[in-house]
């Protein structure tokens, strides 16, 4: 087991360092890359080598998930450029992404107060499309336009889209307890 030690996730799993990855060549080198670090194959190895075996399998599985998931692998490589989300301490928004959320938090209050169940699920729709429109728009921002600036912004507005997506959920299932 010696593979060769990279600094960043891509290169560990030998793709191109972009935001627009293909699933299944990350998959693939996912699981090439763990055929050849599974701490099962070192089972009868020393404890030395039984120990880097599972260090790798961990450094691989961290690259994995982070690459899997949009916004993380949107986050990951705004690092690498230099560029910090500041997801916790930015909180300043375009005014008409902040009216928007007003609108999207109201609409949820509304669904879970009158139990509606199909006007949470059409909102999740709607979150759904914003989510795939921002994507698009990340894409562009870390491709070809190298916008960081509207990377760090964008991954910003989709956490909060995670967040209102949570809320829907949460009341589905408070209505579906209710149900029972």
């Amino acid at each position: 087991m010696n593979p060769e030690f990279s600094r960043n996730h891509f290169e560990l799993l030998g793709l191109p360092v972009a935001y627009s990855i293909d699933a299944i060549a990350l998959d693939n080198a996912y699981r090439e890359l763990q055929g050849r670090v599974h701490p099962d194959k070192f089972a009868s190895a020393g404890e030395a080598e039984r120990r880097v075996a599972m260090q790798w399998a961990t450094r691989a599985n961290e690259a994995y998930r982070t690459l899997r998931n949009p916004v993380d692998r949107a986050r990951y490589l705004l690092g690498l450029r230099g560029f910090d989300t500041q997801e916790e301490s930015n909180t300043s928004m375009p005014p008409d992404f902040l009216m928007q959320q007003m609108e999207w938090r109201e609409s949820v209050d509304d669904g879970r107060s009158r139990r509606d169940r199909a006007a949470l699920e059409s909102l999740r729709g709607e979150i759904e499309a914003s989510r795939a429109e921002m994507h698009a728009l990340l894409a562009r921002a870390l491709g070809g336009d190298r916008n960081y600036d509207a990377g760090c912004s964008l991954v910003r507005k989709l956490r909060f889209l995670d967040t209102i997506e949570a809320e829907i959920d949460e009341a589905l299932e408070a209505m579906a307890e209710g149900a029972r």
